[in-house]
C-alpha cells in the first residue's frame, strides 16, 4: 500500500487528484492522510468526491465512505471500462480539476470513452476547461488516436451549471504498467519544451454570460488584451456570451510558438494566461491583466508556463527522458512529481527551471 501526506508541499487537492489517476493506471492502491491540510478549509471537496465517484463507476474501484471534508481516504483502483459516463459535480466544482483526476486512466483504457461532466468551467487558483482544451490536450494527441473536450454549457461561480462532453479514443492498452512504460517508450515522442522560439501568434477566448453583453465586456476585454499586447504577430481572440445560471466570465490567451515559422505537432509550443471576471475589477482592467501576464511568461524565456509544468508532471512519468523549462517550479509541480515518484518507476531532476523526468533504479 502506498502512504501520502496530504500535508506535504503546497498541501492541497492536487495530490488526491494525481493519486487517484495514477493509482487507477498502476493498480496500486493507496491511503492518504491530511487531505488539503494546507487550505482554510482541509478535507475533501465536491470535485474530488465526483471524481473518486466516477472511478468507482468506471472501474469498480472501492474506497472508504467519503464526504466534504474528509480528511483521509483509503483507495483500491480498478480498470476503466469503455463507455458512455455522466457525472454531476453538483456545484461550481471545478471540472478542469476533476478532470486532472480521470483523464489519464481513460487515456489508456480498453476502447473508447465518452465523459459529459456538470460543474463550473473556471474558477479562482485553477486553469478553467479552455485552458485544459487549447493548452494541454495538444500534448496528449501523443498518448490517443483522438481526444476532444467540448464545452456545452458555461458555469461560474457560486452557481455553476455548466457543462462539458470529453471524448477519448485510446491508442494503447496494456493491463501491466510497467509493459505499458516499455511500449510508450518505442511509440511514443518523449515530452521536450525546452526552446521557446519565436511567437507565431496569440489566441484567445473571452467568455461571459449574457447578463453583460449589453455593457460590451467582451469587447472592451478584447480590445484593452489587444492594445496591451505589443507583439509583432497575428491577434485573434474570440467573444463568447452564454446563458448561464449566474454572471461570471473569463478570458484566455495563449502564445504559439516555432522555429523557423513551423509550429512542432509533437512537441508544440504554447504559453497561456488567464484572468477571472471580478466585480471590483473594470473589463479594461481585466483584459490589460492577462495581457501583462502572458508577456510576463513569454519574456521568461520559457517553453512551457507553470500551470502547464504542474499539469505535464504526471505525463512526463509515463514517458522517461522528457525534460521541459518552465518560468516557475511551483510548490503544486513539487507535490506533483512527490506523487509521481511513488507510484511509477521514475525519478525528476529540477535544475533552476528545468525538470527532467529520468527511470529510477
Amino acid at each position: 500500500m502506498i502512504e501520502l501526506d496530504g500535508a506535504y508541499g503546497e498541501g492541497g487537492g492536487a495530490l488526491v487528484r494525481v493519486a487517484l489517476a495514477l493509482s487507477t493506471l498502476s493498480g496500486k492502491e493507496f491511503s492518504v492522510k491530511n487531505i488539503r491540510a494546507g487550505r482554510p478549509k482541509s478535507g475533501l471537496k465536491a470535485q474530488h468526491l465526483t471524481a473518486i465517484e466516477a472511478l468507482r463507476v468506471m472501474s469498480g474501484a472501492h474506497s472508504n465512505k467519503t464526504e466534504i471534508g474528509t480528511t483521509e481516504l483509503y483507495f483500491k483502483p480498478g480498470r476503466v471500462k469503455r463507455g458512455r459516463y455522466e457525472f454531476d459535480i453538483g456545484t461550481a466544482g471545478s471540472i478542469s480539476l476533476f478532470l486532472q483526476a480521470v483523464l489519464i486512466p481513460c487515456i489508456f483504457a480498453k476502447g473508447k470513452v465518452s465523459i459529459v461532466v456538470k460543474g463550473g468551467t473556471c474558477g479562482k487558483w485553477q486553469a478553467g476547461v479552455d485552458y485544459t482544451q487549447n493548452v494541454l490536450l495538444p500534448h496528449l494527441n501523443r498518448f490517443v488516436d483522438k481526444i476532444s473536450i467540448k464545452i456545452l454549457k458555461r458555469g461560474y461561480y457560486p452557481k455553476g451549471g455548466g457543462e462539458v462532453e470529453v471524448k477519448i479514443s485510446p491508442r494503447f492498452f496494456n493491463e501491466d504498467v510497467g509493459s505499458l512504460l516499455e511500449e510508450l517508450a518505442l511509440k511514443c515522442s518523449r515530452i521536450e519544451l525546452v526552446d521557446q522560439g519565436k511567437i507565431e501568434q496569440v489566441r484567445g477566448v473571452v467568455n461571459c454570460s449574457m447578463d453583460l453583453q449589453d455593457n460590451e465586456v467582451c469587447e472592451r476585454i478584447e480590445n484593452a488584451c489587444k492594445r496591451s499586447l505589443k507583439l509583432d504577430c497575428p491577434k485573434n481572440i474570440s467573444l463568447q456570451y452564454a446563458n448561464s445560471r449566474c454572471s461570471g466570465g473569463e478570458v484566455l490567451l495563449w502564445g504559439i510558438f516555432g522555429k523557423r515559422g513551423v509550429v512542432d505537432y509533437d512537441n508544440p509550443v504554447i504559453i497561456a494566461s488567464s484572468v477571472l471576471l471580478e466585480k471590483s475589477k473594470r473589463s479594461e482592467q481585466v483584459g490589460i491583466e492577462c495581457a501583462k501576464s502572458l508577456i510576463k511568461e513569454i519574456e521568461s524565456g520559457a517553453a512551457c508556463d507553470e500551470y502547464l509544468a504542474d499539469q505535464l508532471i504526471a505525463f512526463m512519468g509515463l514517458l522517461p527522458g522528457s525534460v521541459i523549462k518552465t518560468s516557475k517550479v511551483s510548490k503544486h509541480c513539487l507535490t506533483n512529481i512527490y506523487v509521481v515518484e511513488k507510484f511509477l518507476p521514475v525519478g525528476f531532476k529540477v535544475d533552476c527551471e528545468k525538470i527532467e523526468s529520468v527511470f529510477s533504479e
